[in-house]
């Protein structure tokens, strides 16, 4: 019968997971200890040991290379397509604004519009902020010395920005848009609604009397409408948008992050008129009815019809005589 040999695998296996471990926990007492020969000693079996495996590293390396080099091409292709859209939304709109500008060309030129000359405009360099949270300002390197007025209109290279408030020799205050005692009326294109554009020191003012707020919808231009002579008319100011609040803002178009330059337009308050001249007088007070017009004066008539209404109460007829004992009896 033959003889049952002796297997060593299972004790060869044993002996070698706890050389292993006896390994593993000698190499983490050592790299846990904290000295300068320890360093030393790291230093070097690190050095020598980490060049020798990287045949092993280069398949890891070249995986995460090909997973980067994916990752990339997906945002390329997703900002390639983001760039697409845009670039077709910029053609519509580059062709609404070529048409709108021929048709703006074509308009002046049928009415003879003059442009006012004397809306030009000074450049100035953004100093510093000078508001605090009460106040949204900034100061300007011109002043009166640059012929600055207090009231007139800066803009940056986009949109309205704010008005001067406040004027010294060489440097002059801007009072922002959105500080909280700015107010400015403002219209909604295309529906042409007046509106009043309050401060609330945030970066989207508020739309206040808006004449029609069913007409006014998110995406709407906002240009200053030039009443009360705050401002010229026309001066774009932003978009409307609606918040989370519910209530119709403006997104500003100056950028209010990045205030490094602004315009100051020199504007001029409108003439005044001096003489009412024929314009219709308002009723008396005891007045009851619809106003009536008042009478030209004679000597704003023609010559003949002057004459005529001259002559008008010598013309008269006289009372009838015959009537006169009727109208007795």
């Amino acid at each position: 019968m033959a003889r049952k040999g002796y297997d060593f695998v299972a004790p060869a296996r044993r002996v070698l997971i706890a050389v292993l471990v006896l390994v593993l926990l000698a190499l983490f007492l050592f790299w846990r200890i904290d000295g300068p020969r320890a360093e030393r000693m790291r230093a070097v079996f690190i050095d020598r040991t980490v060049p020798g495996f990287d045949w092993a590293m280069r398949p890891v390396t070249k995986l995460s290379q090909m997973i980067g080099g994916f990752q990339s091409y997906a945002r390329i292709y997703e900002q390639n397509q983001e760039l697409r859209r845009e670039l077709q939304r910029m053609s519509a709109w580059k062709e609404a604004a070529v048409q709108l500008e021929q048709e703006n060309a074509k308009l002046l030129a049928q009415n003879n519009v003059r442009i006012d000359p004397a809306l030009t405009s000074v450049s100035g360099v953004v100093m510093t902020d000078s508001g605090s949270a009460f106040r949204q300002s900034v100061l300007l390197n011109v002043g009166a010395r640059d012929g600055v007025l207090d009231g007139w209109a800066t803009m940056d290279g986009l949109g309205l920005v704010g008005r001067i408030a406040g004027v010294g020799h060489t440097t002059s205050r801007v009072m922002l848009l959105t500080d909280p005692s700015s107010r400015l009326p403002v219209r909604v294109q295309p529906s042409g609604h007046h509106a009043l554009l309050a401060g609330d020191n945030t970066a989207l003012p508020v739309l206040d009397f808006i004449e029609s707020a069913d007409d006014v919808r998110p995406g709407d231009r906002v240009i200053s409408s030039g009443d009360g002579g705050v401002f010229p008319a026309g001066l774009v100011v932003g978009q409307a948008v609606l918040a989370s609040d519910g209530r119709m803002r403006v997104r500003m178009a100056a950028d209010y992050g990045r205030l490094e330059f602004l315009r100051v337009l020199r504007s001029h308050p409108a003439e005044q008129l001096s003489d009412a001249g024929t314009l219709i007088p308002p009723p008396p007070d005891d007045f009851i009815g619809p106003p009536l017009p008042a009478r030209l004066p004679v000597t704003d008539l023609p010559a003949p019809e002057a004459a005529a209404s001259e002559a008008a109460p010598a013309e008269a007829p006289a009372p009838d005589a015959d009537r006169a004992p009727a109208a007795n009896d």
